[in-house]
């Protein structure tokens, strides 16, 4: 490993599946080499925020933040099967007294299941596929016994990088609490170099009868800002039938902002897909309030 590598790696690790690994070797793009291998530039801590989205201000236990009336996200594992160079988290899973995951479970349970103005759960962390089918169905059982919760959705990279994760056992598994739940899928991806051809089958392959497919991305400096990357994204998912949910303006994340760019230079970008496309292929451009108020449309406020 170059030294530069190891010096990023023991701030913040560096983990890529295998298989993934090698599919981005082999393709050598730009935008995979980017958002997954380490740069020196992360090295630079002076500018940025260790919790650019508030997460802590809404924080209710630590595996549950209660932002939104009516839906919280749920945080049950702070496992993911691969480290984005640019996430948001990447302080706060990289602590060794982490915060969002001591157990206290039973705590994150009792309190969805008092808060009876919530009827979405939203799975996050980590990745939520990152748990075994096991704990899984136990969530599963456990928020099906709650009246009031009608929605679960999933917030996920695992179809992208790892899609044999999502086998025929765990969409069995998802399927089997259809009829209780609406349940959704947010498939995380922000190029069109990032679906392989493995990826593109489970895609295609998920009964849309039984589980709603949500397209999530982030705007990234040097990955997909311009209208061109950005357009052929939103038609890749829209040809899978990934309904177009929303794409994130990068947050201001210490040991990131080699990613960041100026919501002007956003709104540009996002003006210039929009006049190319239709409405129903382009997400909602959407920025997290660093006082954890909310997201805000970027694109109708700046």
């Amino acid at each position: 490993m170059k030294n530069f590598e190891e010096r990023v790696h023991a701030v913040f690790p560096i983990q890529i599946p295998p298989k993934y690994k090698n599919y981005i070797s082999n393709i050598n793009s730009i935008a995979l080499n980017k958002q997954f291998l380490p740069h020196i530039e992360e090295l630079n801590t002076r500018e940025g925020l260790e919790d650019p989205i508030g997460d802590k201000v809404k924080m209710k236990t630590s595996r549950l933040i209660h932002r939104y009336e009516n839906r919280v996200l749920f945080f049950p594992t702070d496992k993911c099967p691969i480290h984005c160079r640019y996430c948001f988290r990447k302080n706060e899973l990289n602590q060794s007294e982490q915060l969002l995951f001591k157990k206290d479970i039973d705590e994150t349970l009792n309190y969805i299941k008092e808060q009876t103005s919530v009827n979405e759960i939203i799975f996050s962390g980590g990745d939520p596929f990152s748990l075994p089918d096991s704990k899984l169905e136990f969530y599963l059982k456990t928020f099906s016994t709650y009246e009031h919760i009608t929605h679960i959705r999933f917030h996920s990279r695992f179809p992208i990088v790892a899609p044999e994760r999502l086998n025929s056992n765990l969409l069995e598994l998802l399927y089997r609490f259809s009829d209780r739940f609406h349940l959704s899928i947010a498939i995380h991806a922000n190029h069109r170099d990032e679906f392989t051809q493995d990826a593109i089958r489970l895609i295609q392959s998920i009964d849309l009868n039984k589980v709603q497919l949500l397209s999530q991305s982030v705007l990234l400096k040097g990955v997909n800002d311009n209208s061109q990357a950005l357009g052929d994204l939103f038609k890749t998912f829209n040809s899978l039938k990934v309904q177009a949910y929303y794409l994130h303006h990068p947050d201001k994340v210490k040991g990131a902002m080699h990613f960041y760019l100026s919501k002007a230079e956003g709104v540009k970008i996002y003006k210039e897909v929009r006049s190319k496309m239709s409405g129903f292929q382009i997400p909602r451009y959407v920025i997290d309030d660093p006082n954890a108020t909310g997201k805000e449309e970027v694109f109708e406020k700046y």
